[in-house]
């Protein structure tokens, strides 16, 4: 079992990988002008930040992959968690860099980029369905009871991922949003990996990615200098992902990751309601633009969602102990 100081300095090395490459790495973007194009239907507030480099989630992915391989003994689960990882974030890459090639809001098609994460949630769900006897077994939070969801657990845990990581790509739209939600939640699986279910790959994996998130919000906290992009915030679902899955842990999900689950579920209903009643519930959606839309300021909202985080975080630890 790791201790807190070795989880410390793992997390300090993946937070100085960050610092010490961003100021490099951010002149590169705006020198080959790989500047984010802000989609026409946001807030009007956000237009002004058209041109702020992106696929700053290349940072985040270097310095966990670096520390990922360098702070432990590398396992299986380590390498399907940075197969998680760097495999979202890739496809995040293409999805930003064909905006930024044709100058355009929209990357991907949306049956290319569903295609390619179903890939992507299929083989992690099979490794994990493979690897360990009790991955069908899924302990309900704050009871002893167990769901055991047998060969359903494969299919249904494709859908699961993929629902993970386009939600955490949705929460990312304002400055330090993501970043700060997700080094929040990889702290709490940081501490349930080291401490309950002793994974020291996971462990390892979470404190690279605390490392990283807090690096990043250095430069993306408002105003920021350097968006995630879709790079950063799929890579970031797959970090998501891959401690939940691999710790046989999703159920806490909709708890600790609630935020993720807000962002999503206001956008399927903002959907369905204007499909069937042509009336939207939200003044805009994901739900962070909808308390934008009602005055709250950017920073507010993040620091609101920040904080929802934390209780939410403090509420699975009563779960998991």
């Amino acid at each position: 079992m790791l201790g807190i100081t070795e989880l410390t300095y793992t997390a300090l090395i993946s937070f100085l990988i960050v610092v010490i490459l961003g100021p490099i790495f951010i002149p590169m973007l705006t020198k080959f002008k790989f500047g984010q194009t802000v989609r026409d239907d946001g807030p009007k507030t956000h237009l002004a930040k058209n041109g702020t480099p992106t696929m700053g989630g290349i940072l985040m992915i270097v310095a966990i992959l670096i520390t990922g391989l360098t702070r432990s003994n590398v396992g299986s689960d380590m390498v399907i968690g940075l197969i998680s990882i760097v495999g979202f974030g890739l496809v995040g890459f293409i999805d930003d860099f064909i905006i930024i090639k044709k100058r355009r809001s929209l990357g991907l098609k949306a049956w290319q980029k569903i295609v390619l994460q179903f890939a992507l949630a299929l083989y992690i769900a099979y490794y994990q369905y493979t690897k360990s006897p009790s991955a069908t077994q899924l302990i309900i939070p704050f009871t002893d009871a167990v769901i055991n969801l047998g060969i359903f657990y494969v299919p249904m845990m494709t859908f699961i991922i993929v629902g993970i990581v386009n939600a955490v790509n949705l929460t990312d739209g304002l400055d330090g949003l993501a970043s700060g939600v997700t080094l929040i939640v990889a702290t709490f699986f940081m501490l349930l990996a080291s401490s309950v279910t002793v994974n020291t790959d996971i462990a390892v994996l979470a404190a690279a990615t605390v490392g990283a998130c807090l690096g990043f919000l250095g430069f993306n906290s408002y105003p920021a200098k350097i968006f995630m992009g879709d790079t950063g915030s799929m890579a970031l679902g797959g970090a998501v992902v891959a401690f939940s899955i691999l710790t046989n842990s999703i159920l806490l999900i909709p708890l600790v990751g609630g935020i993720y689950f807000a962002e999503a579920v206001s956008v399927i209903l903002q959907v369905g309601s204007f499909k069937l009643r042509g009336r939207r519930i939200f003044k805009m959606a994901p739900i962070h633009h909808h308390f934008e839309q009602c005055g709250w300021p950017e920073t507010r909202v993040v620091f609101v969602f920040w904080i929802t985080t934390v209780v939410l975080a403090w509420i699975g630890i009563i779960a998991i102990f």
